[in-house]
């Protein structure tokens, strides 16, 4: 996430005729971002943690942005960083490129957990298809 911001500052900006619709939709994606990150922090409460095995008290959340992707704090976050990198610079945009990735993958090893965890996970899994993105993956 600071590489993002660190390339995002030190390399090359946009080319200037792009650069106003391209920095007017980073910032759309950066709201957008950022509401569906605080909207998916505050739904999943106290089972917050940055490890990917589930908190030990916490329960199955299904609903609000959980009711539309399987990992709406992910997908806020890449949501917010494309913004960010599209109101910076290319370079930016390729390092957010590498962080959703590996987001994706760390969604992955997640999901492992909460099957072993969750008898009702899979069931979740079959109602909510989506990981990140509504309609894609």
């Amino acid at each position: 996430m600071v590489a993002i911001l660190v390339l995002g500052v030190a390399g090359p900006g946009w080319p200037d005729g792009a650069r106003w619709w391209v920095k007017g939709a980073g910032a759309v994606l950066v709201l957008g971002g950022t509401v569906v990150f605080v909207s998916a922090t505050r739904a999943l409460g106290s089972g917050l943690t940055p490890f990917p095995r589930p908190a030990d008290a916490a329960d199955l959340v299904e609903t609000g942005p959980y009711a539309v992707v399987r990992h709406p704090i992910y997908a806020g976050g890449i949501l917010f960083f494309t913004g960010v990198s599209l109101a910076l610079s290319l370079a930016a945009l390729v390092a957010t490129g590498v962080l959703a990735l590996v987001w994706a993958l760390k969604a992955q090893v997640e999901e492992r957990f909460l099957r072993a965890e969750n008898p009702r996970y899979d069931a979740y899994c079959e109602r909510t298809r989506f990981r990140l993105i509504p309609f894609v993956y």
